[in-house]
């Protein structure tokens, strides 16, 4: 048996105990049992004990050295016995981390510092010690001890008696209210007003002057000396100065300075007065400081900080406040002015800009509205008088920590920026408020909020998101416009990129690599940088739809919420091929959609708002798969496949609207969107074999055409739905087509897939006669415009249809041609015909320009709030009536009709000049005269892009109608000429997305003989008759104008050829774009057209293979000329002449000086090429048109040239080429003098007399070539004195000599001659000096007639072989001031020897 240890035994005894106790394993005297969890209640009684488990203390390990001094750990709250530590902590090891040596409780010993601690002395006593404290001598009646100790209640004593002791010991006694009044009676006068000034305040002593801080022991003492001396200064004044002194004194002290006396000043009144109080129910107070006077702020009005008037309240407070209230015991009234009355609303009587502000439904307020405080609007501490909350305090409010206030700050600012957008605010306000939203976070606020935990906050972030990204009114119009002829093709809404893709197919990337490129790029950019170019792509760089697809997919939000969310992300995908390829593959994204908001089945809705849109068919998510689909070919094949949508697809469209259990309108509108799906999924070619499936559906539907269009009133709705309808069978027919293109090649063929069509011609062939049948519905309204607009793009969409039944039936190679040509004349018989008689048809074409958007660019101003960074259409402010988009535009309907037209020509040869007759409207003849009127065209915006291309599509399928018509019958010459301006006018205006257009017309309609009646009607023999009369010149009839026209429309076939090759467009945009425009499904890439940076073709596209040539030859390291440089740059000379001569207005958009520059690249090119006869005459008749009065007045060198880096660089490599290669030829000289004209910038003229002296002797240029005149050059007269000294050096050294340079020798002689002469009084002493240095060197010239001709010069003459007349003798005053300089010259010559 174990022994139990005795006193003297060490610790090394107890561990041999305890080793020896482990050792027998003997059983504890005591057990430890451990209990179960508190929240559990159950304890394991049958667990072992914990016999293992004990602490046991051992010095082996013990460390020599203690540990480092760290700060103790926390401490924590010892654990009951119901819930012990956790299981996972060992004591043992807690104890061993934080108990490692036992010099760990001792921690750094640092003394306090007592330096500014105030000793007080003990107070001096008679006795020896201080009195003994019994507890029987406890004070009575202190009712405020509660629990403190005998010892703390003595301490609080002593310490207020030792405060309530004064440095300074004045005994005054107290006098009564009689006596005080007595004692002021008795004053004298200026006594009595200082008393009035200062007698009334009841605090002591000084009080801002207390000495605290001085370590002298005297300090009190000296304070109280400074404020004796104080009062007795304030004795000695009168109380009109000392209001003076304390007016200057406030004047130069800092106003919060002030501020703060003043509150400490009231703090000591307010003691003061407690403490008399106190004293005044029956005993005088023994002992009183003295009183520090106090003056007021302005003898008129009275401190109003010094506390209140003993007879009027303080405040006027909508409640008292009373001691009995928590924390009122002390009434802080300057923190009590927020409870008062709103100040009175002042009025603006300035034009001060002043802050925005707005109400809870984001409505702008007037600055002097005033508005009830129950509204809501007035808490806000900044014009606390005004209503409304200004941006800055909403963006303040959506940081709170209340979450109702976040959601109301996010709800007001998307309401703000749903109204901007709107247009609202108007010039309201200055700058844009979207601006100035983004450039303060606004984004990225909106993104932080939507990873808030409550749904509220979440919901108002989404619907601000919505009301920032989408626009109210581009969905719509977007929607309205999908039957259109090629409606379903749009822009993507993104920014303009700042780099310029090279266009040429032979260094253009290709676009795989190219937008991996992009996207890594933009991947190691920061979201803010995105955001700042591109909102879109600044919003998917925060993982934005990640997050959507969590609100959507565990949250399960509101209605309201859902369709938020829908609309960003069809926002997001209408921005560009990449944003729909990310939400397409946004994790379990589309899954989510499609599971939740597309089901097959459904409980029924009835109408009204439903609780939740979860398990419910949803319209936008229709329409968001739609744009997804539309953004590519490949998406809408992965849509088909992956998401089960051809299931989908069938269940919504086998069901009548009608028949679903849905709402009305949500029924129809979901109809229609599977329709829309359908048709673009079946635009590519996909889709065909759910035909067969719903052929029973489509016809039924077909078949109740009639009898919902003779509804009255019509439904939009459901016209929206037919539309939708007739623009799928019509690319279902065009899918039946058996002429399948054969793959190409190149990379652009092999990306897409050409899969054979599973639908024949025969499954489709019975659909004509329904469509034809709803067109004749449709058009016995037409005479009646208010049912017509109602109607909308049905009619649209029947014809359409009509032209790709019958393209589609003319490629089929097994049916008889004669079929299909006898249906296309009964058609064209029966109604086509029929309908350009009647005259309401004519009414639509007169409509055509007050409803163009390039006759009326005030319809495609930019929206205010637009911004370069968030794209929109800018469509908010509503459609007129008479606009492109509006309900009475003739747009659609005769796009569509020009474009039947064309199919029927084309393929019936015969009804070609029936059907031409439509190009005689008197509206479209008008029509196409005010698109060529010279305008300044509209600014490239997203909108204008968006409907100039509906507009360039009329006039594209007028034009090529009336090409085809030329080729059968001869045209009147008044509209061949009209057509063939309106044709140039329309290739400079195509945009990205239109190459094919472009390209059809260079190979048909631009270089066409028949569209150029001049040629046959004297029109060669007319240039060079105007040519005799304006030059007085009787050239050569062999190199004439006239002669080179006729010479030009010979060689067309070659002009042709040559700008087909130098006017290509990219390969890989022009096969997407033919395959749109000639329906080969199989070949459209996808429904996204790139984006619309400038049009296809620059203004100056007739100069482009000079262009090229001048590039070739620079970029050239061997310096050889290109192959066929001749021919190429003749040709180009030729057609640049032709318009010239017939076309010029085609010209009005090239700077006159830019055409300049284009004819010195020819010169540029090589040293060989200006010297080809044919390029000579051809150069110089264009340099004649150039030079003519009318052109030469615009003639500006000085101005930004497109193509163009700088004029004089240009000129100064064409001077360098003259001075090399030119040999004194005189075309080439009258290029290089033609911009050295006097109103030209003088540092051309610097270039040639400075630096190319050299050139001089080769221009010899006679004056009776010269192409402008003579006083171009010599008026008004030159004032720049470098180029004159330079003008007089070359005179006189001989490098400037009539023999060789004849136009710039009279040009130097006339300046020289002009300045000698000069007596402008305002000369500055230089010039003044500098001329009478010319003159008298002038005097003593060695070479007479250089000194006749600089002394006696008077007019210009190009005449005379000098080319200037001169004076028989001098002038009289030129005599003597001649005389007068060579005077001076001699006498300062004799005084100097």
């Amino acid at each position: 048996m174990l022994s139990r240890p005795k006193p003297g035994e060490s610790e090394v005894d107890l561990l041999r105990f305890q080793s020896q106790f482990l050792a027998t394993g003997a059983v504890p005297a005591v057990q430890l049992v451990k209990k179960g969890n508190r929240g559990g209640g159950n304890t394991n009684l049958d667990q072992p004990l914990l016999q293992d488990r004990r602490d046991v203390v051992t010095l082996d390990n013990l460390p020599d050295s203690p540990p480092a001094l760290v700060p103790a750990p926390p401490k924590r709250a010892r654990p009951s016995l119901g819930c012990p530590l956790p299981e996972h902590e060992d004591p043992e090891e807690k104890l061993n981390r934080h108990d490692q040596h036992i010099t760990a409780v001792l921690t750094k010993i640092i003394e306090r510092d007592t330096s500014s601690v105030t000793v007080n002395l003990p107070l001096p006593s008679g006795v020896a010690f201080p009195p003994v404290f019994h507890r029987s001598q406890e004070r009575q009646g202190n009712s405020t001890s509660g629990k403190r100790s005998i010892f703390a209640q003595e301490i609080a004593a002593k310490r207020a008696s030792e405060a309530r002791v004064p440095p300074v010991r004045e005994v005054v006694s107290t006098l009564d209210p009689p006596e005080r009044a007595a004692s002021c009676e008795a004053l004298t006068p200026r006594e009595q007003g200082g008393q009035l000034l200062w007698g009334s305040c009841s605090f002591q002593g000084p009080h801002l002057v207390t000495g605290k801080g001085l370590r002298s022991q005297d300090a009190e003492q000296e304070a109280q000396t400074i404020h004796e001396e104080n009062i007795a200064k304030l004795q000695t004044m009168a109380p009109e100065e000392i209001l003076q002194e304390q007016q200057r004194l406030l004047a130069q002290l800092d106003p919060s300075l002030v501020a703060f006396l003043r509150s400490h000043g009231r703090t000591h009144k307010q003691a003061g007065e407690k403490a008399t109080e106190e004293q005044r129910p029956g005993r005088h107070s023994a002992e009183v400081t003295g009183e520090e006077p106090v003056v007021p702020t302005s003898a008129s009005e009275p401190r109003q900080e010094d506390g209140p008037d003993p007879g009027a309240p303080a405040l006027a407070l909508p409640v008292t406040p009373h001691k009995e209230w928590v924390h009122m015991d002390t009434v802080e009234l300057e923190k009590l002015h927020w409870t008062q009355d709103l100040p009175p609303l002042r009025k603006q009587r300035t034009q001060e800009r002043m802050q925005a502000r707005f109400n809870l439904q984001g409505e702008l307020l007037a600055p002097d509205v005033d508005l009830p405080t129950h509204l809501g609007l007035h808490h806000h501490g900044e014009e606390a008088e005004r209503a409304g909350y200004s941006l800055q305090e909403l963006f303040h409010l959506t940081r709170s920590q209340v979450s109702q206030q976040r959601a109301l700050a996010l709800h007001v600012l998307a309401q703000v920026i749903g109204r901007a957008q709107a247009g609202e605010f108007g010039d309201r306000l200055v700058g844009s408020v979207l601006r100035l939203l983004l450039d303060a976070g606004f984004l990225f606020l909106l993104r932080f909020s939507l990873d808030d935990r409550v749904d509220g906050v979440i919901a108002a972030a989404v619907r601000a998101l919505r009301a920032l990204l989408v626009a109210p009114g581009d969905e719509e119009l977007l929607d309205s416009t999908f039957s259109w002829y090629h409606g379903a093709l749009v822009f993507p809404l993104m920014p303009g990129q700042e780099d310029k893709e090279d266009d040429e197919d032979e260094g253009e990337e290709p676009l795989v690599e190219e937008a991996k490129r992009k996207s890594s790029e933009e991947g190691n950019q920061p979201a803010s940088d995105l955001a700042r170019r591109d909102v879109i792509k600044g919003l998917l760089a925060t993982n934005l739809l990640p997050r959507l697809r969590y609100v959507l997919e565990v949250t399960c939000p509101a209605p309201s919420v859902v369709l938020d969310i829908l609309a960003v992300l069809i926002r997001l995908a209408r921005h560009s091929l990449e944003s729909a390829t990310r939400v397409l593959e946004c994790p379990r994204l589309i899954e989510t959609v499609v599971r939740e908001f597309l089901p097959t089945s459904w409980s029924p809705v009835g109408v009204g708002p439903a609780p939740s849109l979860h398990k419910v068919p949803c319209a936008t998510a229709m329409k968001l798969l739609r744009v997804l689909a539309s953004a590519g070919r490949n998406i809408a094949a992965r849509l088909l496949s992956s998401f089960d949508l051809r299931s989908r697809l069938c269940r919504f469209i086998a069901e009548a609207p009608q028949e679903m259990a849905l709402p009305p309108e949500e029924a129809e509108t979901l109809s229609t969107e599977a329709f829309r799906l359908w048709a673009v999924a079946a635009s590519y070619g996909q889709g065909a074999d759910l035909y067969r499936e719903l052929y029973p559906v489509l016809m039924r539907a077909l078949q109740a055409v009639p009898e919902e269009l003779s509804m009255q009133p019509p439904r939009p709705l459901s016209l929206q739905r037919i539309a939708s309808l007739l623009t799928l069978l019509a690319h279902l027919t065009l899918a039946a087509s058996s002429t399948a293109p054969e793959p190409s090649s190149d990379g652009a063929g092999a990306s897409v897939s050409a899969t054979p069509s599973s639908i024949t011609w025969t499954q489709v062939s019975g659909l004509q006669p329904l469509v034809e049948h709803c067109l004749r519905q449709t058009l016995k309204l037409l005479p009646r415009p208010e049912m017509w607009q109602v109607l909308g793009p049905v009619p649209t969409a029947c014809l359409l249809f009509l032209d790709a039944y019958y393209q589609a039936w003319s490629q089929q190679p097994s049916l008889c041609p004669g079929d299909w040509l006898q249906d296309m004349e009964r058609l064209s018989e029966s109604l086509l015909l029929p309908l350009l008689r009647t005259p309401t048809l004519g009414s639509l074409w007169d409509s055509l320009g007050s409803c163009s958007p390039l006759c009326n660019p005030q319809f495609c101003v930019r929206a205010p709030e637009a911004l370069p960074s968030l794209v929109s259409l800018g469509s908010t402010g509503g459609r007129p009536s008479l606009s492109l988009a509006g309900s009475a535009s003739p747009f659609p309907f005769l796009t569509a009709l020009l474009s039947l037209f064309n199919t029927l020509a084309r393929i019936h040869k015969g009804l070609c000049d029936q059907l031409a007759t439509v190009l005689a409207a008197p509206g479209l003849q008008n029509y196409f005269r005010q698109c060529l009127a010279p305008v300044a065209a509209p600014h490239l915006t997203p909108f204008s892009a968006w409907a100039l291309r509906h507009e360039y599509h009329l006039q594209y399928l007028a034009l090529i109608l009336a090409q085809r018509a030329a080729t059968t019958q001869p045209v009147l010459a008044i509209n061949a000429a009209l057509h063939h301006s309106m044709v140039l006018a329309l290739l400079s205006r195509l945009l990205p997305g239109s190459e094919h257009l472009a390209h059809e017309l260079l190979l048909s309609c631009v270089f066409r003989l028949e569209f150029l009646p001049e040629r046959a009607s004297g029109g060669p023999e007319a240039a060079d008759f105007s040519d005799r009369l304006s030059l007085g010149s009787s050239k050569d009839s062999g190199c004439g104008r006239g002669a080179l026209l006729a010479q030009a429309c010979q060689d067309f076939p070659s002009i042709r050829s040559c700008y087909l090759t130098h006017c290509s467009l990219a390969r890989a945009s022009l096969l997407a774009s033919q395959a749109l425009y000639r329906g080969e499904l199989q070949r459209v890439p996808g429904l996204l057209l790139p984006l619309p940076k400038e049009p296809l073709l620059p203004t100056d596209w007739p100069f482009l293979p000079l262009i090229h040539l001048y590039h070739q030859a620079s970029d050239t390291p061997s310096g050889l000329p290109p192959a066929d440089t001749v021919g190429t740059a003749l040709r180009a000379l030729q057609w640049v002449l032709v318009l010239e001569s017939w076309r010029p207005q085609v010209l009005w958009t090239v700077p006159p000086a830019a055409r300049l520059a284009r004819l010195m690249c020819v010169f540029l090119v090589d040293s060989e090429l200006f010297r080809e006869t044919p390029i000579q005459h051809l150069v110089a008749a264009l340099l004649a048109r150039l030079c003519q009065p009318q052109v030469l007045r615009d003639l500006k060198l000085d101005c930004p040239l497109p193509g163009l880096a700088s004029f004089p660089d240009l000129y100064a490599s064409f001077l360098e080429h003259f001075e090399a290669v030119s040999y004194g030829d005189h075309l080439f000289g009258a290029l290089v003098l033609l911009p050295l004209q006097r109103r030209f910038s003088v540092a051309l003229r610097l270039a040639l007399f400075g630096e190319h002296v050299g050139a001089l002797r080769a221009l010899g240029l006679p004056l009776t070539q010269l192409p402008v005149s003579l006083e171009c050059y010599t008026e008004p007269p030159e004032d720049n004195l470098a180029l004159l000294q330079l003008y007089f050096r070359a005179l006189v050294t001989g490098a400037l000599c009539p023999r060789w340079c004849p136009v710039l020798y009279a040009v130097a002689v006339a300046h020289v001659n002009s300045f000698l002469f000069s007596q402008d009084p305002r000369s500055s002493d230089e010039v003044k000096a500098a001329r009478r240095s010319l003159l008298q060197k002038t005097s003593l010239l060695a070479d007479e007639g250089l000194r006749q001709h600089l002394l006696h010069y008077k007019l210009p003459n190009s005449a005379l072989p000098e080319g200037f007349e001169l004076y028989p003798q001098l002038p009289p005053l030129r005599q003597q001031y001649l005389q007068r300089v060579t005077s001076g010259m001699l006498q300062n010559g004799v005084s100097e020897a």
